[in-house]
């Protein structure tokens, strides 16, 4: 069992910390679109567009920070903008679901929006977003790159 979970250690961690950051960034999402979409009466679509660049900025930080700091370093702006980019992919998904759910079935109501809208399109989103992330924003180290502890000590000294 020991040597399993060492094989997977890696992907384990990062699957762990990346459900906590989606778990924060995923309230602060629906917080948001609840806010502007039935407390300000921003349109659904407007509402989850702009809910989703506040969570997704929010993520974007805490995954490269976090989740996937023992992964190469790229630019910054290479990460950020493919990020952002990967992360439209997610929006897209969620804005097909939220827009079937609005203006095909006709459902309006928070419980119908959150549930089925929301609910179903972040974790679609997530889906997508995790082998994104994995496969082309947060890079694996190069056998000859030194690891972000590495990094450190030597900008230091």
């Amino acid at each position: 069992m020991r040597a399993l979970y060492r094989r997977f250690e890696v992907l384990v961690h990062e699957i762990a910390k990346f459900g906590l950051v989606g778990a924060f960034n995923a309230v602060l999402d629906i917080g948001l679109f609840n806010l502007l979409h039935f407390g300000w009466g921003v349109g659904p679509l407007t509402s989850k567009t702009l809910a989703t660049a506040v969570a997704a900025t929010s993520s974007y930080f805490m995954n490269r920070h976090w989740s996937f700091a023992h992964r190469a370093r790229t630019s910054f702006r290479r990460e950020y903008v493919l990020f952002f980019v990967l992360n439209a992919v997610g929006l897209l998904i969620a804005l097909v679901v939220l827009g079937f759910t609005r203006y095909v079935l006709g459902l309006t109501g928070p419980l119908a929006l959150n549930v089925a809208a929301n609910g179903v399109g972040i974790a679609l989103g997530t889906l997508w977003r995790f082998y994104a992330y994995k496969r082309w924003v947060f890079l694996p180290l190069a056998a000859d790159d030194p690891t972000p502890v590495e990094a450190a000590i030597t900008t230091i000294v």
